[in-house]
């Protein structure tokens, strides 16, 4: 067992919870026989969650849905990411080669796998909750840098498994459940595949975890796929196997074995695969079909009784899980997702990286629940904005990684702009697609169409006005016109001075905005200071403020502390609300975001419905 530097926070809080002599603050000592101790206790439980065979297969929502049922069975309980690539965290990674980056309330740049997390468990993560490669090689040269491993050759066994480890413990027991109470069970989802070459010093880590470990610390759940092919029509278990076998070279076994697959597991595979992965009974092996929704796996697993079973290998207190409430808004949320005969509201998202939807991952759900919230089916258009800039009808743009189905031609982006019932410009960087999103906007603005701008959406709306309003034809931003002084430059750098590096120096995390009463944004979030997360370097130039209020653009929030300008509106227009955050990060499943929602609201006036309230954040 492991005795670990801990950080100087969560050293006080486990104090203060009477756990001292557990955790126990080791200042550059050297190992020692008492390093690893397998009497030693620790106050949090481990689900190890991994899988082999193929990438992609769906360990985070199977991560997510298990640890569901352990929160709603009313265990506290926590999620860690371990990711084997040498980033330091997500931030500076292109959508189309990892999808969305997920901002956290501390500023935390990281996988979308957190995301899901966060919409299931309604929990807020830190930005210690995503472990790469990169960061413990960091930890690692900083401190040899700094002389703490007194002279000893710093190699991958000890320092850089200790290291894992270290991280792996130390946030285990952060609180993210709002309560200030340790939790009960920490959820660790491995990325990649087991046999990964740079997945090789964590499985050792998580092996001398289990090893040193009291039994009933760490359990395994392993997850992979079952194909069948054509040609017999049979389950294949040999890839999954495969996996096993890889992960049992590693030193860990398989408490669980999760098998995902196109159909329900058949008896024949389930007893085949309890029988070579050394699982004393198929009970033990659990099938998730595919399924309507990602929000239905965790009764599908509940259905298989997996919770009594985890419990007994926990060593905790059997408990049931309460999912009346969720069922609930499952079957909701498909009944309005496949219903026939609810009428649909069209949202056209004038994006940068459509082709890969995972770039917009809390985007859509966000607008999916929001569009469940009113009862209406949500039939989402991609637009990639470079389509909306050519002159030609027919003349296609370069495919930046783009999938068949995206509109690649002007003539069709067009259409689906002007047949929508709602606009939609989320965030991005860079010039590519610019001009396209601001045509988008434009259209929007003159035809009264529900528009909602999000980030660099926000920041070309101000452009947009400034040159079809205000006639500052050149209106530009900073980020497109590398100008030090462009006189035009309506968006600006937030800070003054040279950027000297790229990851880690955005404006991130949660910050408060105050809102200007008698405004839309009021009558959205039902208050005048809301906390939302933001993402971006660059911000509204103040010195246009009073020139574009005077033509009817309305500043309804300012940030609470640095004055920056946050959220606009357009007078006279039925919904034009851009804001600077990212309000799509903070939507759960259960409780969508007040932007969401009155979007929505917005899009379903544009076709003729019901006239609503725009929902405060109290009503959700």
């Amino acid at each position: 067992f492991f005795f670990f530097q801990a950080e100087d926070g969560i050293r006080d809080f486990c104090l203060s919870r009477g756990l001292g002599d557990v955790y126990k603050r080791q200042e550059h000592k050297e190992r020692s026989s008492d390093f690893r101790h397998p009497s030693a206790s620790w106050p949090v439980k481990f689900v190890i969650i991994c899988g082999g065979g193929a990438s992609g297969i769906g360990k985070g929502v199977t991560t997510s849905s298990i640890a569901l049922l352990c929160k709603e069975a009313g265990y506290r309980v926590t999620v860690i990411k371990v990711d084997p690539y040498l980033n330091v965290d997500a931030g500076t990674m292109n959508p189309y080669e990892h999808g969305e980056t997920f901002v956290l309330d501390d500023g935390g740049e990281a996988d979308l796998d957190l995301g899901n997390y966060e919409r299931f468990l309604d929990i807020n993560l830190t930005k210690e909750h995503n472990i790469t490669t990169g960061r413990v090689y960091l930890n690692v040269l900083t401190k040899e840098r700094d002389g703490k491993y007194n002279g000893k050759t710093v190699q991958v066994v000890p320092h850089i498994i200790d290291e894992i480890i270290n991280l792996i413990r130390n946030v285990s027991v952060i609180p993210v459940d709002g309560s200030g109470l340790c939790p009960d069970i920490c959820f660790l989802e491995l990325g990649g595949t087991v046999g990964d070459i740079e997945n090789g010093p964590f499985l050792e880590a998580l092996r001398q975890m289990d090893h040193f470990s009291p039994p009933g610390t760490c359990v395994v759940f392993f997850v992979s796929y079952v194909p069948v092919l054509g040609t017999v029509m049979e389950q294949k278990t040999k890839p999954l196997q495969h996996g096993v076998r890889e992960l049992l070279s590693s030193g860990l076994s398989p408490d669980f074995i999760v098998c995902r697959s196109k159909e329900p597991l058949s008896h024949v595979a389930r007893t085949k695969v309890s029988l070579f992965a050394n699982l004393k009974h198929d009970n033990y092996v659990f099938s998730i079909p595919d399924v309507s929704t990602t929000f239905r796996v965790p009764l599908t697993l509940q259905e298989q009784d997996l919770l009594p079973l985890l419990a007994k290998k926990l060593k905790v207190e059997p408990r049931r899980a309460e999912l009346q409430h969720w069922s609930e808004k499952v079957k909701r949320y498909e009944e309005v997702k496949f219903s026939k005969e609810l009428q649909s509201v069209t949202i056209a998202i004038v994006g940068k990286y459509i082709g890969l939807t995972d770039a917009y991952a809390s985007l859509v759900k966000a607008l999916e629940t929001a569009a469940v919230f009113h009862r209406v089916r949500l039939d989402l258009k991609w637009v990639e904005a470079e389509a909306l800039e050519k002159e030609n009808d027919e003349e296609t743009i370069l495919n930046h990684g783009a999938s068949a189905s995206v509109v690649l031609n002007r003539r069709e982006a067009w259409e689906i702009v002007h047949k929508a019932h709602g606009i939609l410009v989320p965030g991005g960087f860079g010039v590519r697609g610019i001009e396209g999103m601001i045509k988008a906007i434009h259209y929007a603005r003159e035809t009264k169409l529900p528009f909602f701008g999000i980030c660099l959406g926000m920041q070309l709306s101000v452009i947009e006005f400034c040159r079809n309003v205000l006639g500052i034809s050149d209106a530009t931003s900073q980020e497109f016109d590398h100008l030090d002084i462009h006189p035009h430059a309506v968006v600006l750098v937030d800070k003054t001075g040279m950027i000297t590096q790229i990851g880690g120096t955005l404006r991130l995390g949660s910050f408060t905005t105050v809102v200007k009463s008698g405004t839309l944004t009021e009558r959205i979030y039902g208050g005048t200071e809301i906390t939302e997360r933001h993402r971006h370097r660059y911000e509204i130039n103040p010195k246009f403020k009073q020139d574009l209020e005077e033509k009817g653009m309305v500043f309804a929030g300012h940030d609470k502390s640095a004055g920056l300008l946050e959220i606009i509106e357009v007078q006279d227009h039925p919904f034009f609300f851009a804001c600077q955050s990212h309000p799509e990060f903070k939507s759960r499943f259960a409780k969508p975001s007040p932007p969401f929602i009155g979007f929505i609201a917005a899009a379903m006036k544009a076709v003729s419905y019901t006239h609503l309230t725009l929902p405060t954040i109290y009503s959700v």
